[in-house]
């Protein structure tokens, strides 16, 4: 379910055809590691950006059955993210610098920054994203984006990530790049 989700994410934004990307970290638990969709929530996922026309069950997007998620359904950067593109009526590309759910050994309810070798590969799928999407502006979501779009060459305007109270940073910086 996550990948068909995810293939149905990429084939939206091909059709989309989206100027912008954002590149954050990694996926967490309670959004992309649920959902296979990049910063998305059980949610956003199922009840889509109206704004946007974007997601939503009618649209082909699905939940996983998993009995320890049962009671996840929204993701706080999910929300801040897609609340603040909604305001600004702006659909970019989203992706992570690192694609696969980072987290601590033997635990996986839990986030973790990914490590140098991840990023590193990491960078490979990024850089595939770029290629195949060719955005004419890329804005990096927080230092690890940014540290990471900087070692493949890519120098771009940097935001503050939403988490850890930096809800207000995130939307002042997004909305003076994005806004009409």
């Amino acid at each position: 379910i996550r990948r068909e989700n995810f293939r149905l994410y990429l084939r939206h934004m091909q059709a989309r055809r989206p100027k912008t990307m954002l590149v954050m970290e990694a996926p967490g638990y309670r959004g992309c590691r649920l959902t296979g969709v990049p910063v998305t929530s059980r949610k956003v996922l199922l009840e889509g950006v109206p704004e946007l026309d974007f997601f939503g069950e009618e649209k082909g997007y699905h939940l996983t059955h998993d009995p320890e998620f049962e009671n996840v359904y929204g993701e706080q950067s999910a929300t801040i993210v897609w609340g603040t593109l909604a305001q600004l009526g702006h659909l970019p590309l989203i992706w992570n610098t690192f694609p696969f759910h980072p987290h601590k050994a033997g635990k996986p309810l839990t986030n973790r920054p990914p490590r140098a070798p991840e990023k590193a590969l990491g960078a490979h799928f990024l850089e595939a994203m770029l290629t195949l999407f060719q955005p004419k502006q890329v804005i990096a979501i927080g230092n690890v984006a940014h540290d990471t779009l900087s070692k493949i060459g890519l120098e771009c305007a940097k935001v503050r990530h939403p988490a850890q109270g930096g809800k207000n940073d995130f939307v002042a910086g997004l909305t003076e790049l994005l806004g009409n």
